[in-house]
């Protein structure tokens, strides 16, 4: 099996910018950073809560009830969710290692 070439995509979540080095698509990973930006702003505006850590652990945990429930907001983030759910935690692992 042949390695898709790996990119490095700046986004923005939640007001933060985050530089992310991941495989595939630039637009698929640029589309997961615009879903947990969606949510976490969601989380954000229900609860009124202003701790980012807190904002940020509830819309993990609304985005795997999701998951687990197999429904999304966004279709496209459904097919091979395993995989990309494996690559999307090395991304973010990688990204707080060089923090």
């Amino acid at each position: 099996m042949e390695r898709q070439q790996s990119h490095l995509v700046q986004v923005e979540i939640y007001g933060q910018s985050y530089n992310l080095r991941g495989e595939g698509e630039v637009g698929y990973i640029q589309d997961l950073a615009a879903y947990v930006d969606r949510k976490m702003r969601e989380v954000s505006e229900a609860t009124a809560t202003v701790d980012s850590l807190k904002v940020a652990i509830l819309a993990a945990l609304n985005i795997a009830d999701e998951s687990r429930q197999g429904k999304t907001a966004d279709p496209d983030l459904v097919p091979g969710g395993h995989d990309r759910v494996a690559r999307l935690v090395d991304m973010l692992e990688r990204c707080f290692g060089e923090a």
